[in-house]
């Protein structure tokens, strides 16, 4: 039986992403890029919680200690519980900006970046240590974006957007490294944009102008296709008290209002209860 994507806020976000469970809190971290906005959203009460950011923002992750870690324009910056912020680390350049980002089992955050006009190579994909070194890890691609691991660490998978693929990396976990690209499985419905790794290891996958999410078996094989009402599905995260929940940010950006008045719900962020198991997501150390 298809699963039902619902409406579990609706919202006209410029470019909503990154959206992460926060298990302490209850509650759904998600962004608004290009409106420099971090939402939390919980949905016991159904209220969503707004805080602006000095920068646009791809990426908020929750931190071990409380607060969040973001994604931004020209590096990592940290918000405390207090809501004060402090940046990181910096690596400013010109026309760049942070993309999507993940937390991996030890604590450190993998920051994408690319390039504003979308110039191939114009990104980078960044390992970020606690006490904000960093090391480049690709720096060829061109819309870092989803990036999760197998539930035993052995695997990490990468999507740089354009190559419309899932790409697939051994890892060395205790020193973070990676090794051996080749492809999981070529995404051909829109382009792959965000991902999420059940406890199955599967891989979700969000289809930016292909209206839907679809999943992956560990082989590589589509064995799930959920549709939604908005063509630019931007990424998925489990969630829920049991994490069985699908959340899913989608985007209005470039949309034309003849576009918007059929599809009225774009820019909104969406759930598919019951979809899946979610393995629990990772605090940033620092």
């Amino acid at each position: 039986m298809p699963r039902t994507a619902e409406v579990a806020l609706p919202a006209r976000a410029t470019l909503g992403e990154g959206p992460t469970w926060d298990d302490r809190t209850g509650r759904l971290v998600w962004v608004d890029i290009l409106a420099c906005r971090v939402h939390t959203y919980d949905p016991a009460t159904g209220a969503d919680t707004v805080v602006e950011t000095p920068q646009h923002v791809g990426a908020a992750k929750p931190r071990a200690g409380g607060g969040l870690v973001l994604n931004l324009r020209d590096g990592v910056g940290l918000l405390d519980p207090d809501g004060a912020f402090r940046w990181l680390t910096q690596w400013p350049v010109e026309g760049r900006r942070g993309n999507d980002a993940a937390v991996d089992a030890a604590g450190r955050l993998w920051a994408g970046t690319m390039a504003y006009d979308v110039r191939p190579g114009g990104g980078r994909l960044n390992r970020v240590e606690a006490d904000g070194s960093f090391t480049t890890v690709l720096d060829d691609v061109t819309i870092s974006n989803g990036t999760g691991w197998s539930p035993d660490g052995t695997l990490m998978y990468y999507i740089d957007t354009p190559l419309r693929r899932i790409d697939v990396f051994d890892v060395e976990p205790g020193a973070g490294t990676i090794s051996n690209r080749r492809t999981l499985a070529a995404v051909t419905r829109g382009q792959p944009d965000g991902l999420t790794v059940d406890a199955d290891g599967c891989v979700w996958v969000a289809l930016w102008d292909g209206g839907g999410v679809h999943r992956y078996t560990p082989e590589g094989e589509l064995d799930q296709v959920i549709d939604l009402p908005a063509s630019r599905v931007t990424a998925c995260a489990f969630g829920g008290p049991d994490l069985t929940d699908l959340y899913v940010t989608t985007a209005s950006e470039g949309l034309s209002e003849a576009v918007l008045a059929v599809q009225p719900d774009a820019g909104s962020l969406f759930v598919v209860p019951g979809a899946g198991a979610g393995l629990p997501s990772q605090p940033f150390a620092g």
